[in-house]
């Protein structure tokens, strides 16, 4: 009976001993968490108001080019240009691109022009200035602006040039050019040469408004296209009797003259 006592502390010690043990492993384990979750607050703080970064749009795709050079799509615009020193006339740039390659084209005007740029500038799609170049000419004062030479075979590249007038921009009338595009190129080895065009560029960008503004050339309206009237249909079918009697009279003369 003696044992028992002893036997019975001991086993009182060692259970207070992993009691204790147990404790202490819960204080560290809670210790480690608390440490941890200060450490993480900031970070998760820092990530939620930190500005994310917006990545660039990308480049818009060049439209496709077209499968006929002869019906090609170009649209542009003119504006102001570069004055150069000591030029009395008034400098109108002009910009456009079409959606295939090109080997010339012409600048037709409603009012005179006075002078041109010989080489005006080509670039691709991105911007990127390109070696191709056109050399362009005409009469002076005219009507038109020549320009011969090539751009590569990537469409929607951009061609940028200037030419003068003799009196303000803005001045109404105000110069509105048509523009035509060709490409001439090799097919079973002739040369074929193909045309698309007019392309309307369009009245001077900022300019104020008038009673003119807004109505270029190709869609002003002109009124409706005129109907034939039954007299002069019924006056051509009489023609052709008129032709067929006046071989040495004068009422065949008469029909055939108007």
């Amino acid at each position: 009976m003696n044992g028992d006592p002893v036997h019975s502390s001991k086993s009182t010690y060692h259970s207070a001993l992993r009691a204790r043990r147990r404790r202490a492993t819960w204080w560290l384990a809670a210790l480690i968490g608390a440490l941890a979750t200060s450490l993480a607050v900031p970070a998760i703080g820092g990530a939620a108001t930190a500005p994310v970064p917006t990545p660039a749009p990308a480049a818009p795709a060049p439209p496709p080019p077209a499968s006929n050079p002869n019906d090609y799509t170009c649209a542009g615009q003119i504006g102001p240009g570069k004055a150069e020193d000591g030029g009395e006339e008034t400098p109108v740039q002009y910009e456009f691109s079409c959606n295939g390659q090109i080997t010339g084209y012409q600048l037709q005007t409603q009012l005179p022009v006075t002078g041109i740029e010989g080489s005006p500038l080509v670039t691709n799609y991105a911007g990127t200035p390109l070696k191709e170049a056109f050399s362009c000419g005409g009469a002076f004062p005219g009507y038109a602006v020549n320009c011969v030479g090539a751009t590569t075979a990537e469409p929607n590249e951009h061609i940028t040039g200037q030419f003068t007038i003799g009196w303000k921009l803005c001045t109404e009338p105000r110069v509105d050019p048509l523009l035509t595009v060709t490409y001439a190129y090799l097919e079973k080895g002739a040369i074929v040469q193909a045309i698309s065009g007019p392309f309307d560029l369009g009245r001077p960008n900022g300019c104020p408004a008038t009673a003119l503004s807004g109505k270029t050339r190709l869609d002003a309206y002109q009124g409706p296209e005129p109907k034939k009237s039954k007299k002069s249909k019924k006056g051509g079918r009489h023609g052709k009797h008129g032709r067929g009697r006046g071989h040495g009279g004068t009422k065949g003369a008469k029909h055939s003259g108007r």
